[in-house]
């Protein structure tokens, strides 16, 4: 028999996938995210390989990640996909700190961010 299987969290033209713990503030990844952000997938791909930002190839991992489960996991044609959204979130901050003069501590604040892309299929063109 089995369980009820869960119901899907985007639409049935759309995939996901989440890139978590990336060694960036979530100020800057945004700015790679709105380089992609309504572009089709293939376009986005090349901007992202020639981005000179260091995170961007983090970013095109996570996107090469939502086109594979477009198409393996749902079905979706990759050649008419486009990057529907993009958005960052904030993740855990490591603290440290350095010795300053007259006693005091300056507070050195490592961020870590996530970025999650959606890809949607649009226009048949099967």
């Amino acid at each position: 028999m089995g369980t009820e299987k869960n119901p899907r969290r985007v639409a049935d033209n759309e995939a996901m996938a989440i890139a978590r713990m990336l060694r960036t503030s979530p100020q800057k990844l945004n700015l790679v995210a709105g380089l992609i952000r309504g572009k089709k997938v293939d376009k986005a791909l090349a901007d992202l390989t020639f981005s000179k930002r260091r995170i961007a190839g983090d970013v095109k991992k996570c996107l090469q990640s939502a086109i594979a489960n477009a198409e393996n996991n749902h079905g979706l044609d990759v050649d008419s996909l486009v990057v529907a959204e993009a958005w960052v979130g904030k993740n855990l901050v490591m603290k440290r700190g350095r010795p300053r003069a007259r006693g005091r501590f300056g507070k050195i604040m490592k961020p870590f961010s996530e970025i999650t892309i959606k890809v949607r299929q649009v226009g048949e063109s099967a």
